[in-house]
């Protein structure tokens, strides 16, 4: 799949960025990309830094990378839990925020998930991330409490509806 994505000091182009299955090969490659998001840096570290995707979860679940072809730099990935639908994770590389990586892999999730015959999929969200999930047409439906000492603060919980 081609996107729009356009990075204009030198780098990405948008007819180059494709998404493609995540392979266990790529298992390093998408927990340097959690384990380093500065989306997780202060309060929220804790949640990834011991954080693995590993070639089991990879294999387990519906895992697709947006990439440069040439290159195959991961610039985000998402993970599409089926049962119940969920979207389990999403993260674009840092270098790569603000360029649509994120709008081409959730308009990605929405063609697989429909494939699949879901009507919707969950979202529980890290809570900076929530306006980006309204953005692209998830609402709010309701809040996900804490849960010490794994997750310290509240995260919106949202559907994502697929039609």
């Amino acid at each position: 799949m081609r996107s729009g994505i356009t990075r204009r000091s030198g780098g990405v182009r948008r007819e180059a960025v494709r998404i493609r299955r995540a392979t266990a090969r790529d298992a390093k490659r998408l927990t340097r990309l959690v384990r380093t998001s500065r989306a997780y840096e202060g309060p929220y570290a804790a949640m990834v830094a011991g954080y693995r995707v590993g070639p089991d979860y990879i294999e387990a679940h519906r895992v697709f990378a947006a990439v440069e072809p040439g290159s195959e730099q991961v610039l985000g990935f998402y993970s599409l839990v089926l049962q119940p639908p969920e979207l389990d994770l999403l993260f674009v590389a840092d270098d790569a925020q603000g360029l649509g990586v994120g709008r081409l892999l959730v308009g990605h999730l929405r063609g697989e998930a429909e494939r699949a015959g879901l009507t919707g999929v969950r979202i529980v969200s890290h809570p900076p991330a929530e306006g980006f999930y309204r953005s692209v047409g998830a609402r709010r439906t309701g809040t996900l409490a804490a849960n010490p000492p794994a997750v310290m603060w509240d995260r919106p919980e949202l559907l994502l509806p697929i039609t």
